[in-house]
């Protein structure tokens, strides 16, 4: 969301765009698996279904790799203990870069990968995705939000929101809830995600009366100075910011936005789910702060999920580690379901998945949603959720 160029609800801000590693050096998938971080040994057997998985984890967006990777192996450790159906993941990383996305891809297709998991960031993702249409593999992304991901691609399916969703649903929320008439947008104008979320969130507050007082934007997520953007809001009297962007680039804005006095109503994506987690960040800054994401860790539901990830990662699960979460049951339920056994080709589960996928007694139960389906075109439904930070924590509203 994951970058987004990942997916979904209002992401966190300090997931970036992914790094380098296997994918780019042109290394072997196993020790490529070995340091990704594939599936528990009792899944790496003949009789397991192979599933590849791309995502950044190293470099600047590593955080959200990281945590799709982290995520999906939970679900993975959970299901292979059950018995019956076994899965083996190979992770590679990207980089969040789209060219070595395509490397890690080709990496996998030599591994002998029956099922595409990812891509984390979008960039990757569509020009991934472009390659698994070609070549007939099924693929389920936790947080490439794009609709170019999935567009005239009958094989490539989210579990995040869309981007042009996400944006109006924010919308739409903040004109429902009244809680601003003067609002500004504040975007990354080189990021498919953050400039996607924000100009479907201008469109729908246009429609729905709100006046669109200050629409500003930044060239990339390694910016430090917000204070023209913050001023032009201040100045047209912005009582709310909506800010489509991930978690660092945020944190410096409302650390700015403090230190000139200024304090309207911050409300952001799900790629700022995270912020609170941050190293070194005083979370009182981000008192009151609003976002959109389909998960909150303090929720009871997701309590045995945050204790086992806290567990193996030492530290708290985002709404990346629960989207990848649900993206492997979704795969695990759906192979049930279709009958999928891991000698069967990849065109064969391709087939297989998408039927069972886009099959209308078909639904998911997950963390971040109940009841989740997908339409013929891949996009996902299921109901966002606003939480607001309250004491340094999320409060779901």
């Amino acid at each position: 969301m994951k970058k987004k160029n990942v997916c979904s609800f209002v992401l966190a801000a300090a997931m970036m765009a992914t790094l380098a590693g296997c994918g780019s050096s042109g290394a072997s998938s196993a020790p490529a698996a070995s340091a990704a971080g594939s599936a528990s040994g009792s899944s790496a057997s003949a009789g397991a279904i192979k599933i590849g998985g791309i995502g950044p984890i190293t470099g600047s967006a590593a955080v959200y790799g990281l945590a799709t990777r982290n995520g999906a192996q939970i679900a993975l450790d959970e299901i292979n203990a059950k018995g019956g159906l076994q899965f083996e993941m190979n992770y590679q990383d990207d980089e969040a870069d789209a060219e070595k996305g395509v490397n890690a891809y080709h990496n996998l297709q030599d591994w002998g990968m029956q099922i595409v998991y990812g891509c984390t960031t979008t960039g990757s993702c569509v020009n991934v995705a472009a390659e698994t249409y070609a070549d007939r593999y099924f693929q389920l992304t936790p947080s490439a939000s794009s609709t170019d991901v999935t567009a005239g691609k009958d094989n490539v399916f989210q579990v995040c929101f869309t981007d042009p969703g996400q944006g109006s649903t924010a919308a739409d929320y903040v004109a429902d809830q009244g809680l601003a008439q003067k609002v500004a947008v504040l975007y990354n104008n080189g990021d498919a995600y953050s400039t996607g979320i924000a100009t479907a969130f201008a469109a729908e507050a246009a429609a729905r009366g709100l006046e669109v007082v200050s629409n500003t934007t930044f060239p990339d997520d390694t910016n430090t100075d917000f204070s023209v953007q913050l001023n032009d809001a201040k100045t047209n009297g912005a009582e709310l910011i909506f800010m489509p962007i991930y978690y660092t680039p945020a944190s410096l804005v409302l650390n700015q936005a403090k230190n000139m006095g200024y304090s309207p109503i911050f409300f952001g994506g799900d790629g700022m789910d995270g912020i609170l987690a941050m190293e070194g960040f005083d979370t009182s800054v981000a008192e009151g702060l609003m976002l959109m994401t389909p998960f909150n860790a303090s929720a009871d539901s997701a309590a045995d999920f945050v204790s086992k990830y806290q567990a193996a990662y030492g530290e708290t699960p985002n709404q990346f580690a629960a989207d990848a979460y649900d993206c492997i049951y979704a795969i695990y339920n759906a192979c049930e379901k279709a009958g999928v056994t891991a000698d069967m080709s990849h065109e064969e589960v391709c087939d297989a998945l998408i039927a069972a996928f886009t099959s209308p007694d078909f639904s998911v139960d997950g963390l971040t949603g109940t009841g989740m389906t997908w339409s013929a075109n891949g996009e996902v439904s299921k109901a966002p959720m606003v939480v607001k930070v309250e004491n340094g924590a999320y409060v779901t509203l």
